[in-house]
């Protein structure tokens, strides 16, 4: 086992991490930009090391001064996080260069499934089921235009190296696809450095569905049933459950069973999200994550596992501490993203934390990072906390969520705590009864286009 991990992030999920050592009896080390000398992470940890300005490029995606910090601390590993550099494939093949170990998959799996259509071809020829679409890269406006005739308006066109809902542009006909194909190109070329795009069936009214896998490397793996992360804003999650209310337990075991056996049979290795879309019965496979999930405390609160802990174990190269029959899934969870953004634009609003109060009580969990008088610094995503209920079934949750979203306190800034607060007002919610596009559909009805 390790003696000393450093996190190469911050934030709640360095918080996280830490926690996870500290029980594990692991010294921790946080690393830290200028701008977050303060942050609770920093506190918290055995060591801290600065490793450079706010700038994100500077700092937490500086792989130089993060190896470097290693070096400095004796740190033998690196837990990446989410985000920044937990899933960059040279940042891996660096932190082994150096002879240290990467809490995660290998470069090569991070690699393959960075890219979509590799990673597509890749769980086509493993078994999953994936959305009807282009064989590979679509080079030029004229084989969109076949595709789209091919397939049936609308159609989805996605960079190749896209994410976060960037990249992505839907045409409804072939009037549509010019603008849509280009536009798609151009933002793959300016976020991504890769202008290549692909072209997929569009679901009219599909739910997001993702199967938590997890694998020792050695050709075992296990699934933890899924999550639904259906409410989303701009292909952003706002509100993750599980287990999901639309999925039955024969269709969790066969998804997972699928979604379990392919991960075995590349030998990954740690923690990974295979994400779907779901509608009338039916799963397509749009992405894997090769990383620790934001919304992973969920799973956890279901399956009463540490996934964080079972990363660092299976990357010490020791077995996991569970079987497939080990893993029975107990009441329901639920988890709400609190971010410091002014609604209704959802602009980022940081600033001075003025009063911080986390909610308590029976089922649950609060990740955050802040403290009063804590200053939000403007140079990283807007994320400050998770709230994370669980109860017995899907409405003890929801009145537990309510609860503790009433005791929640954060002023100083603004949040989207009012957010939450609005949609259990809504009958969809309670029933369960949405889709990807119900999030957005509702706050145009709101708020008017924003």
């Amino acid at each position: 086992m390790f003696d000393k991990i450093l996190i190469a992030n911050r934030g709640e999920i360095a918080l996280r991490v830490i926690r996870a050592c500290r029980e594990m009896g692991i010294q921790s080390v946080a690393v830290h930009s200028t701008a977050d000398a303060d942050a609770m992470h920093v506190r918290m940890a055995d060591e801290a090391i600065c490793i450079g300005p706010p700038s994100s490029t500077e700092s937490y995606l500086n792989v130089a001064s993060i190896i470097a910090a290693c070096e400095v601390t004796g740190a033998q590993a690196i837990h990446p996080g989410y985000g920044f550099l937990s899933e960059n494939a040279n940042f891996v093949q660096i932190v082994e260069d150096h002879d240290l170990t990467f809490i995660g998959p290998t470069a090569e799996h991070i690699r393959v499934m960075g890219d979509k259509i590799t990673a597509k071809d890749t769980m086509k020829a493993l078994g999953v089921p994936c959305v009807p679409g282009s064989a590979g890269g679509v080079p030029d406006l004229e084989s969109a235009l076949k595709i789209g005739e091919e397939f049936g308006y609308p159609v989805i066109i996605k960079a190749t190296a896209g994410g976060g809902g960037k990249g992505m542009k839907v045409a409804t006909s072939a009037e549509d696809m010019k603008s849509a194909f280009q536009t798609a190109r151009a933002e793959g070329k300016s976020n991504f450095g890769n202008d290549e795009v692909y072209i997929e069936k569009y679901l009219t009214t599909p739910r997001h569905i993702e199967i938590q896998v997890f694998g020792d490397g050695k050709g075992n793996a296990v699934h933890l049933g899924e999550r639904d992360c259906s409410l989303q804003r701009r292909h952003q999650k706002v509100f993750e459950e599980a287990p999901g209310p639309s999925i039955t337990p024969e269709e969790r075991a066969n998804i997972g069973k699928i979604c379990a056996d392919a991960v075995a049979n590349i030998n990954y290795i740690g923690a990974g999200t295979i994400e779907f879309l779901y509608e009338n019965g039916e799963f397509y496979f749009i992405e894997m994550n090769t990383r620790l999930q934001v919304e992973h405390p969920v799973t956890e609160a279901i399956f009463g596992v540490d996934l964080v802990r079972e990363q660092i174990r299976v990357a010490a190269g020791l077995p996991m501490s569970f079987t497939q029959d080990d893993l029975q899934i107990n009441g329901h969870a639920i988890e709400v993203r609190i971010n410091a953004e002014r609604l209704p634009n959802f602009s980022p609003c940081p600033g001075r934390i003025s009063q911080y109060h986390a909610p308590g009580g029976l089922g649950v969990r609060m990740d955050s990072a802040l403290y009063d008088g804590y200053s939000i610094p403007p140079f990283y995503d807007s994320l400050i906390g998770k709230l994370i209920v669980q109860g017995r079934d899907r409405p003890e949750a929801l009145a537990r969520l309510n609860r503790a979203l009433g005791e929640l306190i954060v002023d100083g800034v603004d949040t989207t705590i009012p957010l939450f607060h609005d949609l259990l007002a809504e009958e969809a919610i309670h029933t369960g009864d949405y889709n990807i596009h119900w999030l957005e559909k509702w706050l145009d009805a709101r708020f008017g286009s924003i």
